[in-house]
């Protein structure tokens, strides 16, 4: 097979195999000898304005994303492209080749039938429960892992509208996606949008286009009342992305009928006259549950299973998202929300006691006895919840809406115990490291210090204990107990759950 050798923008030398190994909606793919890289062709012209938007990609933007604070971190969680050549009239652009992870390994049941091994992890096999069934189930995750693919993806949204840009098509054919270990990667973003400066070239894709954009494609592109593609309608295709990952369904697709002819139907339902099928008042686009599919019946059904069971952090955002947010793109979370949202749920989980329950997780419901609300599984045994406080003035403590659950062998962080510790690309190494973790002995539970060197039991001001290092402390109702001495230290509140 030829090598053909071309240099880039940059000066540096690349080279890629004269074969075609994958073609996109716009370019040409190539591999890299080594496979490490590979070269993407398009197909199309490229302009001016398309040539500069690209320079500046693999420019001034990697660098400040790549190669600024945070860019060891920022690398896993984008594939961004190196750098831009020419060959036969045509422009292409480098790009690191996905890692091995993003493509499935075990494929579909009945020994890959659906001959899908070795493919991309493409999202929508994992936002739909019908695509769901057809997995193996080593590719499926849990609940907690797909909690923690939507964080990765909600951080790289963050970090990509602080850098001033807006990817304009972002949906699960652009984010690979890793359920078995929580793993997220945006794609394709040689198309960024630079506000004011770098117009899309496209509008998006079904199901993540933004009803403001939905609305105006029948106007020309430079009307002024015609809307593209920005930061904004980013938000809505995350706030999509989250439901779909977490909820396997379409938070717009109900049983309201728009108009009999298809096209229009879709253009009013998902634009103009766009409804939340979960709206707390207006019901008329509730999901007729005749029209699912069996495999469809429960978590196609928001009646079976509601939004509200993402927890309240959560469910607060899908309703901004999709109620306040949803025809007015200035209500809408940003992506910094939902990953504080993500971080806080992650620490409301509650392992399913149910071993065969496929899901493995749940968000503790704030009831006496917890129980699972995939697989109806309750709770046997005591359980601690745990508050958290915080001081901003000196020896008093407030309330942070903050609450982790406990459960045998979970981990206590540094930014557990500190307040001003937060777990993104700033997160010192010495601070990733776990500090404590939580036992249970019999029907007793216990937390494990093991470095908290200012660790104590307040519960009595009167008798203070120090919990050194090494040293465990039983957990019981009432409890208070002060995690650091420092500034920046919490206090935990102890109540016991289940019975």
């Amino acid at each position: 097979m030829a090598t053909v050798t071309v240099k880039g923008a940059s000066g540096k030398t690349w080279q890629f195999e004269e074969k075609i190994i994958g073609q996109g909606g716009m370019k040409d793919v190539y591999f890299a000898p080594d496979k490490s890289y590979v070269v993407g062709f398009f197909r199309d012209k490229i302009d001016a304005v398309g040539k500069q938007r690209l320079n500046n990609i693999v420019g001034k933007y990697r660098v400040g994303v790549l190669e600024g604070t945070g860019g060891e971190f920022w690398a896993s969680r984008f594939c961004w492209p190196m750098d831009v050549v020419e060959h036969n009239g045509r422009v292409g652009i480098v790009a690191p080749t996905y890692p091995k992870n993003f493509f499935f390994s075990h494929g579909s049941i009945q020994n890959d039938m659906l001959n899908i091994k070795g493919r991309e992890k493409e999202g929508k096999w994992f936002a739909s429960t019908k695509l769901r069934k057809r997995l193996a189930p080593e590719e499926k995750g849990t609940w907690r892992s797909y909690l923690t693919q939507t964080l990765n993806i909600s951080r790289a949204v963050r970090r990509m509208h602080a850098a001033g840009l807006a990817h304009s098509d972002l949906s699960y054919k652009n984010v690979l996606v890793d359920p078995a270990t929580g793993q997220a990667c945006i794609i394709d973003i040689d198309g960024l949008v630079v506000p004011g400066i770098f117009p899309p070239d496209v509008v998006g894709t079904p199901d993540f286009i933004a009803p403001e954009v939905m609305s105006t494609t029948h106007l020309k592109f430079n009307d002024p009342n015609r809307k593209l593609p920005s930061q904004a309608t980013d938000r809505h295709a995350l706030a999509v992305l989250i439901y779909m990952y977490l909820l396997y369904r379409h938070p717009l697709r109900g049983g309201k009928i728009h108009d009999m002819d298809p096209t229009k139907d879709e253009e009013l339902g998902m634009g103009k006259n766009a409804l939340f099928i979960e709206h707390p008042t207006d019901k008329s686009n509730r999901v007729r549950v005749s029209d699912l599919e069996k495999e469809e019946k429960i978590w196609g059904d928001p009646n079976v299973m509601p939004y509200t069971i993402t927890g309240p952090y959560l469910s607060d955002l899908f309703k901004r998202a999709f109620v306040d947010g949803l025809h007015n793109p200035s209500a809408r979370p940003i992506a910094a929300e939902w990953e504080t949202a993500l971080l806080k749920t992650v620490d409301m989980i509650q392992p399913c006691s149910n071993k065969q329950c496929e899901k493995g997780w749940y968000v503790f419901d704030n009831k006496t006895v917890p129980t699972c609300p995939y697989c109806k599984t309750p709770y046997v045994g005591k359980l601690p919840v745990l508050d958290l406080y915080k001081s901003q003035i000196a020896g008093k403590y407030l309330p942070e809406n903050h609450r982790i659950m406990v459960w045998d062998g979970q981990s206590l962080y540094p930014w557990h115990v500190h307040f001003k510790t937060i777990p993104n690309e700033n997160l010192k190494h010495s601070d990733s490291k776990r500090v404590g973790y939580f036992q249970k002995i019999s029907n007793d539970w216990y937390l494990i210090n093991e470095n908290m060197p200012t660790f104590e039991d307040v519960t009595d001001k009167a008798n203070v204990k120090k919990i050194p290092i090494g040293e465990k402390v039983k957990l019981q109702q009432g409890m208070i107990l002060k995690l650091s001495n420092a500034d920046d230290g919490r206090l935990i509140s102890v109540s016991m759950a289940g019975k």
